[in-house]
Formats: structure tokens, C-alpha cells, sequence
């Protein structure tokens, strides 16, 4: 298991392009299994035996799990799909990888683990002798976290190669055998034993320098006041429960749990885009009705940065300066709503620099950026409409160490400027590190809140308790 690792735009990227035949080589070869390859598409790519688990999912959500495995492969007789076939194929790549689920079983039923499962078994009904996996865990919990490298293990013990892209260095560590670092498009480490190197190492190797420690802040928010937001026992189409939730201004409330336990889900119904069917939500202290996302930010000045930034959160055909913009369009438009460009390109320059967007202009395409700027982006546009409130879905997935600092620290400074935060993450460590008090949720509930000491032990303890429902003291 071969790490790659990067920041973003270190190239990464660029190279899973040429080894899955997406875009040619302007140099050197590409030698697999002893043999050079020229690979022209994504088909000779697996006709070489590659296969990639991509980090945003490339599935068809109204496809079955079996027709998702034999995509591109579907195996025919007399001109029309062989469903037994197909069935029988999917069931045996399935077995292989201890993955019990029923083929049949529709797509969008599934986790975001088991998704990326179904990614693999593609690569395995494809014989693929090597796996590159580019970011498995950047959104996943850590149960199924720890499923996912059971499977990748048994993948290597049967001889298969992986190489992993991560930002997690503490994932790296723990089950990489050797480790390539890119920088600014060059190796800078090739191809070494991952033992020889320590942390600090790789991060200096990542960098260019040495990073210094993070420096978490000595909070203490006031919450003497009147909550920015408040929940109380909201339940919702989904299934949600008697939720309670409050975040004051200033402010920074993490939420957690598992996968499925019911946190975006949650963000996505005080936004108007699922239903409410009990209790209340009070912003300032008023109980209102949310209809969607633009009443959210117009009537409440209520941002949401999504989790899912390229599905949801940007239009990657449009520009930065666009998608910077696009919250305070009615604002920067004179009386006859015509836009103004030079304001909104001000406004667009401005926040690239505050936010340091790596760009060749303001006009490039948002498609175009890597993960960790387009991040940038999808937070930018919310902090141009001023809000008062911002839920942050998974804030540094995709994102490098340097990235993520940086990330922590804006954060810091608009709780600091009195804006209430509320930030949805599958990473403890990240929680722990950020947050003010920490809400646990398990099966569509709140079972509890904790304020965050900022000892990783003693929350990861205090959580997991709540995740599973354990009493006060079990062990």
C-alpha cells in the first residue's frame, strides 16, 4: 500500500488523470506489471488492470449495486444484458470483499462507505491488479473508516497493489508501506519506506518548511445572551426526534456522529429543504418558519456551506468571481438590476486574497480549481453575504494540512467577529481541535452535549459514550 500525498495542487490529481487514461503524458512512460503502456481512455487504463475509486462518487444512484459493479462490463447474450450474469458477477466481487448487501439493493440506499465498497468491487469484477484510491475516507465515520481498511488489507494480502491519496496522516501512517510526496508538481520523496520518516518529516516534505504546531485559541463564549439559533424538540419528515440544539453568537458548536445518525439531514431541514412536522426553530430568539436556503440567508442571514460542494455548493462551469458573488448579486445590481461588474469584481478580489484562492484569475472556472480552493469558494460566497449564522457541512474534506490550518483559523476569527457557527464533521480529531461544545448524534437523535476541553482522550471517551448510548463511567 503506497501513499501519495500532496497539498492541493500539488499534482495528485493531474497524475491519477494519466494513469486512468483521462489525459496523456507529456513525457516519460508508464510501465505496468514490467510491460509500457500507452493508455488513450479510461477503458485501456482497465484493460492494463487500473482501477480508481474516485474521491467524488462516480455511481448511478438509480442503478442497482450489480449493474453499478458491471458498469461499462455488462456481460450480454444474443445482443441483450445476461441479468443472471450480471447478478452472478456482482454477488462474487461482493463475497470477495466480506461485503454483505443483497446486489439488487438500489444505490441510493447506501452509505457513503458502502458507495465507495461498490467503487471497489468494480475495480475487483474488472481483475484490476492495482487500486488507486484518491481520498476513501475524506466523509466517512471512523466505523466505517475501520471497514473500509479491512477490505483494502485483505486487497494487499491477496496481492494486489493500492495506492492511497490522503490528507489524514495519521491513516498514512497507520497502514502505508511506503509514501511519494508531491510537490508543485515534482517528487520531492520517491517511492520510500514510510518507517523512514516521522510527521514532522512529511509535513516539512508537504510544505516546503516546517509547520508550526497548530495554535488552538483559549475560547470562552458568551452565552449569557439570547441564542443566534435554537432548536427545540424539532422533529422532522426524515425521522428526526426531539432535537434541542442551541448555538449563541460567537459561538462555535460542533456536531457529530456516525454516518446515518442524521446531522446533515438535520441542517438540510432548519434550511427549508426538508420538512419540520414538530417543535420549533428561533433565530434571535423569534420562532420562525424557514422555506428554503433564500429565506434562510435573506430574512435570517443564515449561510450553508454544504457538504457536497460540487453537486450543491458551486456551479463549476461559472467563474470564481461568479460563484464569490453570487449570495450579494441583488446588491452589487443598480436600481434597474443591471450587475455591476466592477463592484463584483472588487468584491471577488477581495475575497480571493482574504481567503488565498489559488487562481491564475478571477475568471477561471470553478471546475477547474482543486478540491481545497474550490472549498475556499463555497465558503467565500457566504462570507460576502454577511451572515449571522453559518453551517459548515464537513469543512477541510479534500484539504491539505497547510489548507486546514488556515480553515481552523478563519473559523476562530468569525466566531471571534460574533458570528454563531455550527459545524457538521465525521472527523474527531478535527471537532476536538475547533469547536466550543460538542453535540452528539446517533440514530436521528441528540443523545448529549459536551463542552470541549480540547483533550483529545478524554472527548474521543466522552463522545463515543454518547454515540453508543453508554452510561456515565461504562469503560
Amino acid at each position: 500500500m503506497h501513499a501519495l500525498l500532496g497539498e492541493n495542487g500539488a499534482g495528485k490529481s493531474t497524475l491519477i488523470k494519466i494513469l486512468t487514461g483521462i489525459q496523456p503524458p507529456d513525457a516519460g512512460s508508464l510501465v505496468v506489471a514490467g510491460q509500457e503502456k500507452v493508455l488513450r481512455s479510461a477503458q485501456d487504463a482497465t484493460h492494463a488492470g487500473i482501477g480508481v475509486v474516485h474521491q467524488e462518487r462516480n455511481v448511478v444512484p438509480g442503478f442497482t449495486v450489480a449493474e453499478n459493479i458491471v458498469l461499462g462490463h455488462t456481460p450480454t447474450r444474443a445482443g441483450r444484458v445476461d441479468w443472471p450474469a450480471v447478478r452472478e458477477g456482482a454477488r462474487r466481487v461482493l463475497d470477495d470483499l466480506g461485503f454483505p448487501i443483497d446486489p439488487r439493493t438500489p444505490m441510493g440506499r447506501l452509505s457513503p462507505a458502502q458507495t465507495q465498497l461498490v467503487e471497489i468491487a468494480r475495480g475487483l469484477y474488472t481483475d484490476s491488479a492495482v487500486l488507486l484510491l484518491d481520498e476513501p475516507t475524506a466523509s466517512i465515520s471512523g466505523t466505517e473508516t475501520e471497514m473500509l481498511f479491512d477490505v483494502v488489507h485483505r486487497l494487499t494480502a491477496q496481492g494486489r497493489s493500492v495506492l492511497f491519496v490522503s490528507h489524514k496522516l495519521e491513516e498514512v501512517f497507520a497502514h502505508c508501506d511506503t509514501v511519494t510526496v508531491f510537490r508543485d508538481g515534482r517528487s520531492v520523496c520517491e517511492s520510500r519506506p514510510l518507517s523512514e520518516f516521522d510527521r514532522d518529516t512529511i509535513v516539512d516534505l508537504l510544505v516546503g518548511r516546517t509547520l508550526a504546531k497548530l495554535d488552538v485559541p483559549q475560547r470562552a463564549p458568551d452565552r449569557s445572551g439570547t441564542p443566534a439559533l435554537e432548536m427545540r424538540g424539532v422533529a422532522t419528515a426524515t425521522g428526526h426526534r426531539d432535537v434541542d440544539l442551541v448555538v449563541h453568537p460567537g459561538e462555535i458548536v460542533g456536531l457529530y456522529g456516525l454516518v446515518g445518525a442524521g446531522r446533515s439531514e438535520l441542517a438540510r431541514a432548519l434550511l427549508g429543504l426538508d420538512r419540520i412536522t414538530a417543535g420549533e426553530v428561533r433565530v434571535s430568539g423569534e420562532a420562525t418558519t424557514i422555506r428554503d436556503v433564500s429565506d434562510a440567508l435573506d430574512r435570517h442571514h443564515i449561510g450553508y456551506v454544504t457538504e457536497d460542494r460540487k453537486a450543491e455548493g458551486l456551479f463549476l462551469d461559472q467563474t470564481v468571481a461568479r460563484n464569490l458573488t453570487v449570495t450579494v448579486l441583488r446588491r452589487l445590481s443598480d436600481r434597474l438590476g443591471v450587475l455591476r461588474g466592477r463592484r463584483m469584481r472588487d468584491t471577488a478580489d477581495e475575497l480571493i486574497d482574504r481567503l488565498d484562492i489559488k487562481v491564475s484569475s478571477r475568471d477561471q472556472l470553478v471546475g477547474q480549481l482543486s478540491g481545497g480552493n474550490q472549498q475556499k469558494v463555497s465558503l467565500g460566497k457566504w462570507l460576502a453575504a454577511q451572515t449571522d449564522v453559518l453551517v459548515i457541512d464537513e469543512p477541510t474534506v479534500g484539504i491539505d494540512v497547510r489548507t486546514k490550518g488556515a480553515f481552523y483559523r478563519l473559523i476562530w476569527e468569525l466566531a471571534d467577529q460574533g458570528k454563531a457557527v455550527l459545524v457538521i464533521s465525521s472527523d474527531l480529531a478535527e471537532i476536538v481541535t475547533l469547536v466550543d461544545a460538542i453535540v452528539v448524534m446517533s440514530d436521528l437523535e441528540v443523545t448529549g452535549r459536551v463542552e470541549n476541553t480540547h483533550d483529545y482522550d478524554e472527548m474521543s471517551k466522552a463522545v463515543i459514550r454518547l454515540v453508543h448510548r453508554e452510561p456515565a463511567g461504562a469503560a
